[in-house]
């Protein structure tokens, strides 16, 4: 019997941590999508922004050729294991780490409906 494995790329899908205050996605770089691929769709989800209309461009926030260079291999072809950087997007403060995991903590103007994790903007 196989069991299915969740695809990488569903990792897109940010889940809220409410003992933290921030929503939390995944980065897997043996995955089929890049890291600024994974923040753009995050951030598409959390904030219900359409990307494909030209509503958000990460190059608002960060340089996302840069981001891709400091978390990309080494030059020996090793994967980085520490660091992180940390910059705003759509009122939202944004933490990339090496070991894969983004932290999106909201701002006061934009935190999620205590009934449920939809985002609403003040």
């Amino acid at each position: 019997m196989r069991t299915k494995t969740p695809s990488t790329d569903d990792h897109h899908e940010p889940t809220y941590d409410h003992e933290n205050d921030r929503y939390v996605l995944y980065y897997d770089e043996d995955g089929t999508a890049t890291l600024t691929t994974t923040i753009v769709h995050g951030l598409a989800a959390i904030t219900d922004v359409d990307v494909s209309q030209g509503e958000f461009s990460l190059y608002d926030s960060v340089d996302p050729d840069a981001l891709e260079r400091i978390f990309g291999s080494k030059a020996d072809g090793a994967s980085r294991t520490g660091g992180h950087v940390a910059f705003t997007a759509l009122e939202y403060q944004v933490y990339v780490y090496a070991s894969g995991e983004i932290h999106v903590y909201p701002s006061e103007n934009t935190r999620p409906d205590p009934a449920g994790v939809e985002p609403t903007r003040r």
